[in-house]
């Protein structure tokens, strides 16, 4: 276990795999993580039901408040107020699409002890569930409500290394 004071009293760096799982969302919209400013990551799988998205972030030496540091081409935004762009519709690469829209999920919201748990842990990854619809009937965009989603740890089996 990797605790942000480790980290901060030294200059450790974590590798931290974190899957977003978009449940519940529109028929037919597509979805992809943006990596810096105009990459795109597609999903590694997806049904009807749910659209899974893996991103690996570097932790860096804590911040001075004591938080994580989040780093890496999938952080976007100041050290303090770290997040991931999940992109929809013609922001997810598909051009002929009725959706244009972002969501930002904030890596602040993930519980301190799941982070601590996976950070550096190749057999780790902390599994966010995102619901896939806003309150207009959309795929999700905006800042989503860091309570509305369920986080845990989630363990590679042997049988998949």
């Amino acid at each position: 276990m990797l605790t942000a004071e480790a980290m901060q009293k030294s200059a450790i760096t974590a590798e931290l795999q974190i899957i977003l799982v978009l449940t519940a969302f529109p028929s037919g919209v597509s979805f992809a993580v943006q990596q810096g400013r105009d990459g795109l990551v597609q999903p590694y799988a997806s049904t009807d039901e749910s659209v899974s998205l893996a991103i690996t972030v570097n932790l860096g030496p804590a911040l001075a408040d004591g938080s994580f540091n989040f780093r890496g081409p999938f952080a976007q935004g100041t050290p303090a107020e770290r997040f991931v762009y999940v992109n929809c519709g013609s922001y997810a690469g598909r051009p002929v699409s009725r959706w244009d829209r972002r969501a930002k999920i904030k890596l602040a919201g993930i519980p301190r002890h799941l982070v601590e748990a996976a950070a550096g842990d190749p057999d780790c990854a902390i599994e966010g569930r995102v619901p896939g619809t806003a309150k207009d009937g959309g795929p999700v965009c905006a800042s989503v409500d860091p309570s509305s989603i369920d986080w845990r740890l989630v363990k590679r089996t042997s049988a998949v290394r």
